[in-house]
Protein backbone atom coordinates (compact mmCIF):
# COMPACT_ATOMS: atom_id res chain seq x y z
CA UNK A 1 0.00 0.00 0.00
CA UNK A 2 1.45 3.51 -1.52
CA UNK A 3 2.11 6.04 1.88
CA UNK A 4 0.49 8.68 -0.18
CA UNK A 5 -2.94 8.97 -2.02
CA UNK A 6 -4.41 10.81 -5.28
CA UNK A 7 -3.76 10.85 -8.73
CA UNK A 8 -2.08 13.39 -11.68
CA UNK A 9 -3.88 14.81 -13.90
CA UNK A 10 -1.50 16.31 -16.40
CA UNK A 11 2.41 15.66 -17.69
CA UNK A 12 4.78 17.25 -19.63
CA UNK A 13 7.19 15.34 -21.83
CA UNK A 14 7.65 18.48 -23.94
CA UNK A 15 9.49 20.89 -22.25
CA UNK A 16 8.44 20.94 -18.15
CA UNK A 17 9.07 24.36 -15.98
CA UNK A 18 9.31 25.04 -12.09
CA UNK A 19 12.89 23.05 -11.77
CA UNK A 20 14.24 26.18 -10.20
CA UNK A 21 11.32 27.71 -8.21
CA UNK A 22 11.08 24.93 -4.89
CA UNK A 23 14.82 25.95 -4.63
CA UNK A 24 14.28 29.66 -4.99
CA UNK A 25 10.90 28.86 -2.65
CA UNK A 26 13.35 26.43 -0.36
CA UNK A 27 15.87 28.99 0.28
CA UNK A 28 13.37 32.05 1.32
CA UNK A 29 10.97 29.47 3.17
CA UNK A 30 14.42 28.41 5.85
CA UNK A 31 14.57 31.91 6.48
CA UNK A 32 10.83 32.02 7.71
CA UNK A 33 11.03 28.89 9.55
CA UNK A 34 13.65 29.99 11.92
CA UNK A 35 11.92 33.37 12.13
CA UNK A 36 8.84 31.52 13.20
CA UNK A 37 10.17 29.23 15.75
CA UNK A 38 12.39 32.18 17.57
CA UNK A 39 8.70 33.96 17.85
CA UNK A 40 6.88 30.88 18.54
CA UNK A 41 8.10 27.62 19.08
CA UNK A 42 6.40 24.80 16.93
CA UNK A 43 7.90 21.69 18.32
CA UNK A 44 8.43 19.92 15.30
CA UNK A 45 11.67 18.87 13.38
CA UNK A 46 11.88 19.84 9.50
CA UNK A 47 14.49 19.04 6.98
CA UNK A 48 14.23 21.70 3.94
CA UNK A 49 17.54 20.85 2.79
CA UNK A 50 16.71 17.26 0.87
CA UNK A 51 18.18 17.35 -2.26
CA UNK A 52 14.80 16.27 -3.55
CA UNK A 53 13.77 19.49 -2.92
CA UNK A 54 16.27 21.23 -5.25
CA UNK A 55 15.39 19.62 -8.62
CA UNK A 56 17.70 22.12 -10.80
CA UNK A 57 20.65 20.21 -8.97
CA UNK A 58 20.00 16.98 -10.87
CA UNK A 59 18.86 18.74 -13.97
CA UNK A 60 21.81 20.52 -14.58
CA UNK A 61 23.91 17.37 -13.76
CA UNK A 62 22.45 15.77 -16.47
CA UNK A 63 22.57 18.57 -18.69
CA UNK A 64 26.50 18.49 -18.21
CA UNK A 65 26.61 14.75 -18.54
CA UNK A 66 25.49 14.94 -21.38
CA UNK A 67 27.33 17.37 -22.74
CA UNK A 68 30.11 15.47 -21.52
CA UNK A 69 29.02 12.39 -23.37
CA UNK A 70 29.18 13.88 -26.59
CA UNK A 71 32.01 15.97 -26.25
CA UNK A 72 34.84 14.38 -23.48
CA UNK A 73 37.00 16.94 -21.54
CA UNK A 74 36.45 19.63 -24.38
CA UNK A 75 34.74 23.14 -23.23
CA UNK A 76 31.49 23.74 -24.52
CA UNK A 77 28.51 26.02 -25.31
CA UNK A 78 25.38 25.22 -23.57
CA UNK A 79 22.08 27.01 -24.43
CA UNK A 80 18.98 27.78 -22.53
CA UNK A 81 16.72 28.80 -25.67
CA UNK A 82 13.02 30.61 -24.92
CA UNK A 83 11.00 32.69 -26.52
CA UNK A 84 12.15 36.63 -27.51
CA UNK A 85 9.50 38.02 -25.25
CA UNK A 86 10.39 35.66 -22.29
CA UNK A 87 14.21 36.09 -21.95
CA UNK A 88 13.95 39.23 -19.41
CA UNK A 89 11.04 38.22 -17.23
CA UNK A 90 11.53 33.79 -16.72
CA UNK A 91 13.57 33.74 -13.93
CA UNK A 92 14.49 30.26 -14.00
CA UNK A 93 15.86 30.42 -17.05
CA UNK A 94 18.06 32.85 -16.30
CA UNK A 95 19.06 31.44 -12.98
CA UNK A 96 19.88 27.50 -15.29
CA UNK A 97 22.08 29.56 -17.95
CA UNK A 98 23.84 31.15 -15.00
CA UNK A 99 24.21 27.51 -13.17
CA UNK A 100 25.94 26.30 -16.46
CA UNK A 101 27.78 28.83 -16.74
CA UNK A 102 29.55 28.96 -13.58
CA UNK A 103 30.82 25.41 -14.56
CA UNK A 104 34.33 24.90 -15.39
CA UNK A 105 34.89 24.82 -19.14
CA UNK A 106 31.23 25.32 -19.87
CA UNK A 107 29.69 28.45 -21.69
CA UNK A 108 26.29 29.03 -20.11
CA UNK A 109 23.82 31.63 -22.49
CA UNK A 110 20.34 32.23 -22.69
CA UNK A 111 19.10 32.82 -26.03
CA UNK A 112 16.61 33.71 -28.72
CA UNK A 113 15.92 30.96 -31.15
CA UNK A 114 16.94 32.76 -34.30
CA UNK A 115 20.05 33.74 -32.33
CA UNK A 116 21.43 30.66 -33.89
CA UNK A 117 23.45 30.15 -37.54
CA UNK A 118 25.32 27.70 -39.24
CA UNK A 119 29.00 27.97 -39.96
CA UNK A 120 31.31 25.56 -41.49
CA UNK A 121 27.97 22.93 -41.05
CA UNK A 122 27.90 23.35 -37.24
CA UNK A 123 25.19 24.65 -35.09
CA UNK A 124 26.61 28.28 -33.52
CA UNK A 125 25.41 31.04 -31.59
CA UNK A 126 27.50 34.25 -32.37
CA UNK A 127 29.78 32.21 -34.43
CA UNK A 128 30.84 29.79 -30.90
CA UNK A 129 29.83 25.38 -31.95
CA UNK A 130 27.00 24.88 -29.60
CA UNK A 131 26.85 21.42 -27.67
CA UNK A 132 23.59 20.89 -26.28
CA UNK A 133 20.27 23.06 -25.67
CA UNK A 134 17.62 23.02 -23.50
CA UNK A 135 14.32 24.66 -25.16
CA UNK A 136 11.82 26.11 -23.10
CA UNK A 137 8.78 25.53 -25.57
CA UNK A 138 7.30 22.74 -27.68
CA UNK A 139 6.75 22.26 -31.55
CA UNK A 140 3.82 23.42 -32.21
CA UNK A 141 5.56 27.15 -30.92
CA UNK A 142 8.69 26.01 -32.69
CA UNK A 143 6.96 25.45 -35.87
CA UNK A 144 5.58 29.22 -35.81
CA UNK A 145 8.75 30.65 -34.76
CA UNK A 146 10.13 28.97 -37.96
CA UNK A 147 7.60 30.67 -40.01
CA UNK A 148 8.38 33.88 -38.53
CA UNK A 149 12.07 33.56 -38.57
CA UNK A 150 14.55 31.29 -40.40
CA UNK A 151 15.17 28.50 -37.44
CA UNK A 152 17.50 26.43 -39.91
CA UNK A 153 20.07 25.49 -37.16
CA UNK A 154 17.84 24.77 -34.63
CA UNK A 155 16.42 22.30 -36.96
CA UNK A 156 20.01 20.81 -37.02
CA UNK A 157 20.50 20.54 -33.81
CA UNK A 158 16.91 19.10 -33.32
CA UNK A 159 18.63 15.96 -36.24
CA UNK A 160 21.85 16.07 -34.43
CA UNK A 161 20.05 15.24 -30.55
CA UNK A 162 21.35 18.49 -29.46
CA UNK A 163 18.17 19.53 -27.82
CA UNK A 164 16.37 18.72 -24.71
CA UNK A 165 14.08 17.44 -24.14
CA UNK A 166 14.32 15.67 -27.76
CA UNK A 167 11.55 16.87 -30.28
CA UNK A 168 9.70 13.09 -30.32
CA UNK A 169 8.38 13.21 -26.95
CA UNK A 170 5.58 15.83 -28.12
CA UNK A 171 3.42 13.16 -29.64
CA UNK A 172 2.80 11.01 -25.98
CA UNK A 173 2.41 14.53 -24.51
CA UNK A 174 -1.10 15.21 -25.30
CA UNK A 175 -3.73 14.20 -23.07
CA UNK A 176 -5.37 11.77 -25.08
CA UNK A 177 -2.38 9.45 -23.78
CA UNK A 178 -4.63 9.08 -20.72
CA UNK A 179 -7.24 7.35 -22.48
CA UNK A 180 -4.34 4.82 -23.38
CA UNK A 181 -3.75 3.94 -20.15
CA UNK A 182 -7.23 3.85 -18.58
CA UNK A 183 -9.10 2.14 -21.63
CA UNK A 184 -8.65 -1.63 -22.97
CA UNK A 185 -4.91 -1.18 -22.95
CA UNK A 186 -4.41 -0.48 -19.34
CA UNK A 187 -2.85 -3.84 -18.68
CA UNK A 188 0.08 -2.97 -20.87
CA UNK A 189 1.47 -0.78 -18.66
CA UNK A 190 2.39 -0.34 -15.12
CA UNK A 191 0.19 -0.77 -12.18
CA UNK A 192 1.09 2.32 -9.97
CA UNK A 193 1.11 4.45 -13.65
CA UNK A 194 -2.84 3.55 -14.25
CA UNK A 195 -4.00 3.58 -10.80
CA UNK A 196 -2.86 7.27 -10.81
CA UNK A 197 -4.08 8.56 -13.92
CA UNK A 198 -7.76 9.29 -13.85
CA UNK A 199 -10.73 8.34 -15.73
CA UNK A 200 -9.83 9.89 -19.58
CA UNK A 201 -11.82 10.13 -22.66
CA UNK A 202 -11.08 11.63 -25.69
CA UNK A 203 -14.16 14.21 -26.00
CA UNK A 204 -16.45 13.41 -28.88
CA UNK A 205 -19.76 11.42 -29.96
CA UNK A 206 -19.26 8.55 -29.51
CA UNK A 207 -20.13 5.04 -27.00
CA UNK A 208 -16.82 3.95 -24.66
CA UNK A 209 -16.47 2.23 -21.03
CA UNK A 210 -16.74 4.64 -18.46
CA UNK A 211 -14.50 4.98 -15.22
CA UNK A 212 -16.98 2.03 -13.59
CA UNK A 213 -17.08 0.22 -16.25
CA UNK A 214 -20.01 1.04 -17.32
CA UNK A 215 -20.88 1.45 -21.31
CA UNK A 216 -21.63 4.82 -22.21
CA UNK A 217 -24.13 4.91 -25.37
CA UNK A 218 -23.15 8.60 -25.85
CA UNK A 219 -20.51 10.44 -24.22
CA UNK A 220 -21.32 13.76 -24.55
CA UNK A 221 -25.25 13.21 -23.17
CA UNK A 222 -23.64 11.51 -20.00
CA UNK A 223 -21.16 14.03 -19.79
CA UNK A 224 -24.18 16.65 -19.05
CA UNK A 225 -26.05 13.95 -16.68
CA UNK A 226 -22.68 13.82 -14.34
CA UNK A 227 -21.09 16.73 -14.46
CA UNK A 228 -20.63 17.60 -11.29
CA UNK A 229 -17.90 15.17 -11.22
CA UNK A 230 -16.07 15.74 -14.58
CA UNK A 231 -13.75 17.91 -15.94
CA UNK A 232 -13.01 18.67 -19.97
CA UNK A 233 -10.17 20.20 -20.94
CA UNK A 234 -7.80 20.77 -23.98
CA UNK A 235 -5.85 17.32 -25.20
CA UNK A 236 -2.45 20.08 -25.93
CA UNK A 237 -3.73 23.01 -23.50
CA UNK A 238 -1.83 24.82 -20.56
CA UNK A 239 -2.26 26.85 -17.83
CA UNK A 240 -5.36 25.96 -17.28
CA UNK A 241 -6.65 27.59 -20.81
CA UNK A 242 -10.10 26.02 -21.83
CA UNK A 243 -10.63 24.04 -18.61
CA UNK A 244 -13.52 24.04 -17.51
CA UNK A 245 -14.93 22.18 -13.63
CA UNK A 246 -17.96 20.61 -13.07
CA UNK A 247 -19.66 21.66 -9.48
CA UNK A 248 -18.14 24.43 -9.15
CA UNK A 249 -20.64 26.72 -10.57
CA UNK A 250 -19.36 26.19 -14.21
CA UNK A 251 -22.49 25.94 -16.90
CA UNK A 252 -22.46 21.99 -17.82
CA UNK A 253 -24.36 22.77 -21.56
CA UNK A 254 -22.11 25.63 -22.24
CA UNK A 255 -18.51 23.79 -21.76
CA UNK A 256 -19.70 20.55 -23.63
CA UNK A 257 -21.11 22.94 -26.32
CA UNK A 258 -17.46 24.79 -26.76
CA UNK A 259 -15.81 21.47 -26.23
CA UNK A 260 -17.45 19.62 -29.27
CA UNK A 261 -17.64 22.97 -31.13
CA UNK A 262 -13.73 23.66 -30.84
CA UNK A 263 -12.66 20.03 -30.93
CA UNK A 264 -9.33 18.69 -29.70
CA UNK A 265 -11.48 18.03 -25.70
CA UNK A 266 -11.10 15.51 -23.49
CA UNK A 267 -13.46 14.65 -20.44
CA UNK A 268 -11.59 12.91 -17.46
CA UNK A 269 -13.00 12.27 -13.83
CA UNK A 270 -12.75 14.61 -11.28
CA UNK A 271 -9.90 14.42 -8.37
CA UNK A 272 -11.95 14.63 -5.16
CA UNK A 273 -11.09 18.44 -3.89
CA UNK A 274 -10.42 17.37 -0.38
CA UNK A 275 -7.65 15.00 -1.94
CA UNK A 276 -5.58 17.60 -2.93
CA UNK A 277 -6.37 20.47 -0.44
CA UNK A 278 -4.77 21.45 2.97
CA UNK A 279 -5.89 23.87 5.35
CA UNK A 280 -2.81 26.55 5.53
CA UNK A 281 -2.24 29.91 7.95
CA UNK A 282 -2.03 33.00 5.82
CA UNK A 283 -2.70 36.91 6.53
CA UNK A 284 -6.00 38.52 6.39
CA UNK A 285 -4.44 42.12 5.79
CA UNK A 286 -7.82 43.40 5.51
CA UNK A 287 -9.51 42.68 8.43
CA UNK A 288 -5.87 42.74 10.13
CA UNK A 289 -5.92 38.93 11.62
CA UNK A 290 -4.46 35.58 11.05
CA UNK A 291 -6.32 33.26 9.83
CA UNK A 292 -6.56 29.31 8.39
CA UNK A 293 -7.91 28.95 4.72
CA UNK A 294 -8.60 25.80 2.85
CA UNK A 295 -5.71 25.86 -0.41
CA UNK A 296 -5.54 23.29 -3.49
CA UNK A 297 -2.21 21.83 -3.44
CA UNK A 298 -0.91 20.75 -6.73
CA UNK A 299 2.28 18.61 -6.59
CA UNK A 300 4.69 18.89 -9.78
CA UNK A 301 7.06 15.77 -9.78
CA UNK A 302 9.87 16.48 -11.89
CA UNK A 303 11.55 12.82 -13.41
CA UNK A 304 14.91 12.01 -15.14
CA UNK A 305 16.64 8.97 -16.57
CA UNK A 306 16.11 6.42 -13.68
CA UNK A 307 15.67 9.34 -11.07
CA UNK A 308 13.66 12.06 -9.67
CA UNK A 309 14.88 15.18 -9.89
CA UNK A 310 12.58 16.60 -7.31
CA UNK A 311 9.43 18.61 -7.19
CA UNK A 312 7.50 21.74 -7.47
CA UNK A 313 4.80 22.09 -4.74
CA UNK A 314 2.28 24.81 -5.96
CA UNK A 315 -1.27 26.09 -4.14
CA UNK A 316 -4.16 28.04 -5.57
CA UNK A 317 -7.71 28.67 -5.69
CA UNK A 318 -9.57 27.65 -8.85
CA UNK A 319 -9.66 23.83 -9.23
CA UNK A 320 -8.87 22.38 -12.54
CA UNK A 321 -7.44 19.08 -11.72
CA UNK A 322 -3.93 21.35 -11.61
CA UNK A 323 -4.18 24.39 -9.35
CA UNK A 324 -4.25 27.40 -10.86
CA UNK A 325 -3.44 30.78 -9.16
CA UNK A 326 -1.85 31.37 -5.74
CA UNK A 327 1.83 30.80 -5.13
CA UNK A 328 3.80 28.40 -4.45
CA UNK A 329 4.73 26.63 -1.16
CA UNK A 330 7.74 25.02 0.32
CA UNK A 331 8.34 21.77 1.33
CA UNK A 332 9.97 19.48 4.00
CA UNK A 333 10.39 16.10 5.07
CA UNK A 334 9.58 15.22 8.57
CA UNK A 335 11.79 14.67 11.67
CA UNK A 336 9.89 14.09 14.43
CA UNK A 337 8.53 11.36 15.81
CA UNK A 338 4.40 12.14 15.04
CA UNK A 339 2.73 11.69 11.85
CA UNK A 340 1.95 14.68 9.11
CA UNK A 341 -1.67 14.95 10.21
CA UNK A 342 -0.37 15.57 13.72
CA UNK A 343 2.96 17.95 12.73
CA UNK A 344 0.83 20.03 10.44
CA UNK A 345 -2.09 20.68 13.10
CA UNK A 346 0.36 21.63 15.63
CA UNK A 347 2.53 23.70 12.88
CA UNK A 348 -1.29 25.51 12.04
CA UNK A 349 -2.24 25.94 15.81
CA UNK A 350 1.09 27.64 16.40
CA UNK A 351 0.90 29.96 13.85
CA UNK A 352 -2.93 31.09 14.03
CA UNK A 353 -2.10 32.09 17.70
CA UNK A 354 0.90 34.29 17.10
CA UNK A 355 0.78 38.20 17.79
CA UNK A 356 -0.54 39.47 14.26
CA UNK A 357 2.03 41.88 14.05
CA UNK A 358 4.83 39.55 14.50
CA UNK A 359 3.35 37.36 11.60
CA UNK A 360 3.28 40.28 9.50
CA UNK A 361 6.74 41.19 10.04
CA UNK A 362 7.99 37.88 8.75
CA UNK A 363 5.66 37.51 5.99
CA UNK A 364 6.84 41.23 5.17
CA UNK A 365 10.59 40.30 5.30
CA UNK A 366 8.99 37.26 3.03
CA UNK A 367 8.50 39.24 0.41
CA UNK A 368 11.64 41.52 0.29
CA UNK A 369 13.34 38.31 0.15
CA UNK A 370 11.41 37.00 -3.37
CA UNK A 371 12.44 40.18 -4.61
CA UNK A 372 15.58 40.34 -3.84
CA UNK A 373 15.75 37.14 -5.77
CA UNK A 374 13.58 38.40 -8.31
CA UNK A 375 11.09 35.61 -7.72
CA UNK A 376 8.41 37.73 -9.39
CA UNK A 377 5.35 37.49 -11.48
CA UNK A 378 4.03 41.00 -12.69
CA UNK A 379 4.88 43.74 -10.08
CA UNK A 380 5.36 41.71 -7.42
CA UNK A 381 6.77 39.12 -5.44
CA UNK A 382 5.07 34.83 -5.81
CA UNK A 383 3.20 34.50 -3.40
CA UNK A 384 4.53 32.05 -0.92
CA UNK A 385 2.86 29.94 1.84
CA UNK A 386 3.95 30.32 5.32
CA UNK A 387 3.90 26.64 6.16
CA UNK A 388 5.56 24.09 4.37
CA UNK A 389 3.83 21.05 2.83
CA UNK A 390 5.05 18.37 5.06
CA UNK A 391 5.93 14.58 3.34
CA UNK A 392 7.72 11.96 4.92
CA UNK A 393 11.31 9.91 4.37
CA UNK A 394 8.52 7.05 2.89
CA UNK A 395 6.61 8.81 1.05
CA UNK A 396 10.19 10.38 -0.93
CA UNK A 397 10.57 6.23 -1.26
CA UNK A 398 6.98 5.66 -2.88
CA UNK A 399 7.50 8.96 -5.44
CA UNK A 400 10.74 7.53 -6.66
CA UNK A 401 8.73 4.22 -7.49
CA UNK A 402 6.20 6.49 -9.04
CA UNK A 403 8.41 8.47 -10.90
CA UNK A 404 10.09 5.05 -12.64
CA UNK A 405 6.83 3.99 -13.52
CA UNK A 406 6.36 7.26 -15.51
CA UNK A 407 9.75 7.17 -17.28
CA UNK A 408 9.10 3.64 -18.06
CA UNK A 409 5.88 3.86 -18.97
CA UNK A 410 6.33 6.97 -21.23
CA UNK A 411 8.71 4.69 -22.97
CA UNK A 412 6.47 2.33 -24.25
CA UNK A 413 3.95 5.36 -24.87
CA UNK A 414 6.67 6.23 -27.20
CA UNK A 415 7.06 2.61 -29.16
CA UNK A 416 3.79 2.33 -29.59
CA UNK A 417 3.09 5.50 -31.32
CA UNK A 418 6.09 4.58 -33.51
CA UNK A 419 4.59 1.32 -34.19
CA UNK A 420 1.45 2.85 -35.52
CA UNK A 421 -0.24 1.74 -32.56
CA UNK A 422 -1.25 5.84 -31.06
CA UNK A 423 -2.27 7.43 -34.78
CA UNK A 424 -6.17 7.44 -33.84
CA UNK A 425 -5.01 9.23 -30.34
CA UNK A 426 -3.09 12.18 -31.97
CA UNK A 427 -4.50 15.14 -33.94
CA UNK A 428 -1.53 17.05 -34.12
CA UNK A 429 -0.06 18.81 -37.80
CA UNK A 430 1.86 17.00 -39.72
CA UNK A 431 5.02 19.26 -39.64
CA UNK A 432 4.94 19.05 -35.95
CA UNK A 433 5.08 15.48 -36.26
CA UNK A 434 8.32 15.66 -38.79
CA UNK A 435 10.14 17.99 -35.99
CA UNK A 436 9.08 14.62 -34.16
CA UNK A 437 10.56 12.57 -36.07
CA UNK A 438 13.44 14.02 -36.21
CA UNK A 439 14.33 13.80 -32.96
CA UNK A 440 13.09 10.42 -31.35
CA UNK A 441 13.36 10.04 -27.41
CA UNK A 442 14.12 6.59 -26.96
CA UNK A 443 14.31 7.34 -23.29
CA UNK A 444 17.62 9.71 -23.55
CA UNK A 445 18.25 11.89 -20.89
CA UNK A 446 15.06 14.31 -20.46
CA UNK A 447 13.22 16.06 -17.93
CA UNK A 448 9.48 15.16 -17.44
CA UNK A 449 6.35 16.81 -15.26
CA UNK A 450 3.56 15.18 -13.75
CA UNK A 451 1.21 16.96 -11.87
CA UNK A 452 0.17 15.33 -9.03
CA UNK A 453 -2.67 16.31 -6.94
CA UNK A 454 -1.79 13.56 -3.94
CA UNK A 455 -2.90 13.63 -0.31
CA UNK A 456 0.37 12.73 2.39
CA UNK A 457 -1.70 13.12 5.50
CA UNK A 458 -3.21 16.55 5.99
CA UNK A 459 -5.48 16.81 3.13
CA UNK A 460 -8.73 17.80 3.97
CA UNK A 461 -12.12 15.58 3.95
CA UNK A 462 -12.08 13.14 1.06
CA UNK A 463 -16.03 12.66 0.53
Amino acid sequence: MSSFRGYHSEWNLGSPGGWDYQRMTQEIAKVVWQKINQTKPTGVDLDFDHPMLYPVVGFAEMLLAVHRQREGANPGLLAVVAEEETLADVTENINLARRLDAVDGITGILAAPHEFELKNGRVCHQGRPVSLIFMDFNNDVFLKLHRKHDLTALYQAIRENRILNPRGTEPINVKSMFEVITGLQSKRFHPETVRRTPWTRRFFPRTTIGPKGETIGDLAEWTRENWSHLVLKPERGYSGIGVRVGGIGQNGDDAIETALTTGGYIVQAKVALGLWGEAMPEIDREQGRIVLKDRQTDFRCLIGPDQIFGFLCRYGDVPTNVGSGGGVQPMAILKSPMTVREAVDRINGTIAQMDYGDLLAIEDAQNAMAIEEKFTYLLGPIKIALRPRIITAQQLADLEIYGRAIWDDSIKLEQMWHAGELDAYIDIEEEELEIARLQPWRGGPAIFAADGLFGFGAHLEVP
